[in-house]
């Protein structure tokens, strides 16, 4: 896996780039799990296919360049041939500025992305096939996105909306919803409507996959003990973390960790 920031133009859009290369295996299955952003796929070679949508009402598909909504559950993915491509992590805000749809519209969903961008995507995917390294790929990536972003996104999002996930953001998921709500000024139910219309989880689901998320990130790329994980991203204890690793992913962080490592072998 090749990791990379995007242009400082799009960081408020896209937190990372990450192109990966994997060979062919025996046929499995892999969950993708929750995350505090969408995840935009652009696959060099070969398709990503969903067993399963975290929505379980979403047909599952073949893509090759897709969009999954943001989710407080599970999806299934197929694994066994070899792909080669790109993932981006896309900030809700990012879906409105370079697909032109709020991310609520796509939540628990996996979408492809020529329903979004149209013909755009076929160039798209031309353009980071061409030869060339990694860091010559991201390059032509922000080429392309910049080309793609929107002027007037904080226009179309009520700014108790963007205040309200920042300071879910800002504390790591550990805020009480009775609070942040005293906040914005608005009761529980209609911060409630008003945060998963835009990007398609309510607070209390969006708490805890902002937290899930950082202790998948320490867990990814440290070393460190589950208790130590589960201290530093706000849980009450190790148990805590386990409970959220077995409803949020369907396995258990060792598990899910054990996967990494063996990817990366």
């Amino acid at each position: 896996m090749f990791w990379a920031r995007p242009a400082p133009a799009l960081r408020r859009w896209v937190g990372a780039y990450t192109g990966y290369r994997m060979d062919a295996g025996p046929p499995g299955v892999h969950q993708g799990v929750p995350s505090a952003h969408l995840t935009f796929l652009l696959c060099l070679d070969g398709q990503v296919e969903i067993l399963g949508n975290p929505d379980p009402a979403r047909p599952p598909g073949s893509f090759t360049a897709l969009v999954a909504g943001l989710h407080d559950g599970p999806a299934t993915i197929a694994t066994g041939p070899a792909q080669t491509g790109v993932q981006l992590r896309l900030s809700w805000r990012g879906t409105r500025a370079l697909l032109g749809v709020p991310a609520g519209e796509l939540a628990g969903d996996t979408v492809d992305l020529t329903a979004l961008l149209g013909a755009r995507t076929g160039p798209l995917l031309d353009r980071l096939a061409e030869p060339g390294t990694w860091p010559e790929r991201f390059a032509r990536l922000d080429a392309a996105l910049a080309g793609l972003a929107a002027d007037d996104v904080d226009d179309a999002i009520r700014p108790e909306v963007s205040h309200a996930w920042d300071r879910l953001v800002a504390t790591g998921g550990t805020l009480r919803i009775a609070d942040l709500a005293d906040e914005v000024g608005w009761s529980r139910r209609h911060l409630a409507d008003q945060l998963r219309r835009e990007t398609g989880l309510g607070p209390k689901a969006a708490a805890r996959v902002i937290r899930f998320e950082r202790a998948c990130d320490r867990l990814r790329f440290t070393d460190a003990p589950l208790s130590a994980v589960a201290a530093d991203c706000g849980y009450v204890d190790q148990p805590h973390l386990s409970r959220d690793f077995r409803d949020l992913a369907g396995l258990t962080a060792t598990q899910w960790r054990g996967e990494l490592l063996a990817a990366r072998d």
